[in-house]
C-alpha cells in the first residue's frame, strides 16, 4: 500500500516526520569545554555563589553592553527582587501585557503588587505603549510598568519609557526570552530600570536553570546581590527579606559554554525564521510574529498567527494537522494572563478583546539553534501543503 505523498497525513498522506519532530531540541555547543569547567568547578569545591557566576556576570555584561548583570537563579526570582527594590508593594497595580508569560504577573504579585493588564500591539503583540498610557491614566497610585519582549521581539522601548516616565513610575522588562535581542541596534539589556533573562532549557542562551538582571543602575545591581543572598550583607544581620536566589557555580559554567557563539547562533535562528517566512509567503490568513525593521530578535519562538476565515483552519485545527504529520507544536500563550485561573480575581479575563483575538490565533512550530535550514523548509512546506485541504482538515476534525 501506498501512501498519498501530497494530501495531509491526517487525510491519509505520508507525514512529513514520521519519528517525530519536537518544539525544542537541546545541544550543549561546546561538550568537551563544558566538562572541562564543570570538573574545574568540582575541583574547587565552592559550588554556589563563587568565581564562575561572576565571570558568567562580566561575560553577558560584555555581550549585552551594560555596565551591570547579576545572576541569580531564575528569571522569575530575578523580576521579584527588581519589584521589590522598585518599590512595588502595598496592593498597588503594576501595568503589564495580558499577553505574556504567567512569570511576569507572577513575580508582580509575590513583590506585593496586583496586576494590571493592558492590549499588545496587533503588529507584533508586545505591549502597546497607547493603551498602557489610558490604563496607567486610570489606575490608582499604580506602582510600577513591565513589558514584554515576547519571542525575543524587542518592544517599543522608546515609546514605553515616555509613557513610565510621564507617570513617574520605573519600568522594568520581562526579557525571559531575549537575550541576544536588539532594538535599533542596541542590545536588550539596556532599557528601562532593569532587564531579567531566562537560561532556561528552552531558551537561547542556556544555564540548565538561572536567570540574568542587566542594569545601568550601580545601587540597584548592589541592592539585588545582597537581595538574592536573603538580603544578607555578610554578617547575617539582614536588611531586608531577601530570597535565596543564588546561581549555583554549575549552572554558571553551563552558561558561559552557551555564551560562547551566542550572535552567531541568533543569526542563525533569524536566518531560519526568514527562510519559513519565504516558503509560506502568500498563504492566505497566515503571518509571522516578526520584529520591526532594523530590530533583531533572537526567535525564541517561530510563531504563526492566524486569521483562521481566511486561512480555512484556526490555531487547533491546524496543530491537529501538525501533530498528525509529527510535529510538535503549541499555543504561546493562551491562555493570555488576564483570563487565567489565579487571575480570576482580579476581573479582567474580558478587558482585553485584542489580546484575546491575537491569543487564540498563535501557533509556535519548532525551532532550535542546530536545526538546519532544510528541517525549516520541510515544516514550512508541510503548512503550505495541509492549507489548500482546508475544508477537508476542518471536517475531519469535526469542526468546519
Amino acid at each position: 500500500m501506498t501512501t498519498d505523498q501530497t494530501r495531509p497525513a491526517v487525510l491519509g498522506g505520508a507525514p512529513a516526520f514520521p519519528d517525530g519532530l519536537p518544539l525544542t531540541r537541546v545541544r550543549v555547543p561546546d561538550r568537551e569545554g563544558l566538562l572541562g569547567r564543570l570538573g574545574a568547578v568540582l575541583d574547587s569545591g565552592m559550588l554556589t555563589n563563587g568565581p564562575t557566576v561572576r565571570e558568567l556576570e562580566e561575560r553577558a555584561a560584555e555581550l549585552l553592553e551594560v555596565p551591570h548583570v547579576v545572576a541569580v537563579s531564575n528569571c522569575t526570582a530575578g523580576l521579584m527582587l527588581v519589584l521589590q527594590a522598585a518599590g512595588v508593594g502595598g496592593g498597588r497595580p503594576v501595568l503589564m501585557p495580558g499577553f505574556t508569560f504567567s512569570a511576569t504577573a507572577h513575580a508582580a504579585h509575590w513583590a506585593g503588587g496586583v496586576p494590571l493588564f493592558a492590549e499588545a500591539r496587533e503588529q507584533d503583540i508586545t505591549l502597546d505603549p497607547a493603551d498602557a498610557e489610558a490604563r496607567l491614566k486610570a489606575a490608582d497610585a499604580p506602582a510600577a510598568v513591565m513589558a514584554t519582549h515576547a519571542y525575543g521581539t524587542p518592544c517599543q522601548t522608546e515609546e514605553l519609557q515616555r509613557v513610565a516616565d510621564a507617570a513617574g513610575l520605573p519600568l522594568v522588562y520581562d526579557a525571559a526570552h531575549g537575550f541576544g535581542s536588539k532594538r535599533r541596534g542596541v542590545p536588550v539589556g539596556n532599557f528601562g530600570l532593569a532587564e531579567v533573562f531566562s537560561m532556561s532549557p528552552t531558551k537561547v542562551a542556556v544555564a540548565g536553570e538561572g536567570g540574568l538582571v542587566a542594569t545601568r543602575d550601580a545601587a540597584l545591581a548592589r541592592t539585588l546581590r545582597t537581595a538574592r543572598d536573603y538580603g544578607n550583607p555578610g554578617d547575617y544581620d539582614t536588611l531586608f527579606p531577601g530570597l535565596n536566589a543564588r546561581m549555583s557555580e554549575l549552572h554558571a559554567a553551563v552558561g558561559l559554554t552557551w555564551l560562547a557563539g551566542l550572535p552567531e547562533r541568533v543569526a542563525h535562528r533569524g536566518a531560519l525564521v526568514a527562510e519559513f517566512a519565504r516558503t509560506v509567503a502568500g498563504l492566505p490568513g497566515l503571518r509571522l510574529a516578526l520584529p520591526e525593521e532594523g530590530d533583531t530578535s533572537t526567535f525564541k519562538d517561530l510563531t504563526m498567527i492566524l486569521d483562521a476565515d481566511a486561512f480555512g483552519l484556526d490555531n487547533r485545527q491546524l496543530a491537529d494537522a501538525l501533530k498528525a504529520e509529527g510535529i510538535d507544536t503549541r499555543r504561546y500563550f493562551f491562555p493570555p494572563v488576564n483570563r487565567q485561573k489565579a487571575y480570576a480575581h482580579l476581573g479582567q479575563a474580558d478587558a482585553l478583546p485584542l489580546t484575546d483575538r491575537l491569543a487564540d490565533s498563535v501557533l509556535t512550530v519548532p525551532l532550535w539553534s542546530h536545526m538546519d535550514a532544510a528541517t525549516v523548509r520541510r515544516v514550512a512546506d508541510t503548512v503550505v501543503r495541509i492549507q489548500p485541504f482546508a475544508a477537508e482538515v476542518g471536517a475531519a476534525a469535526g469542526r468546519a
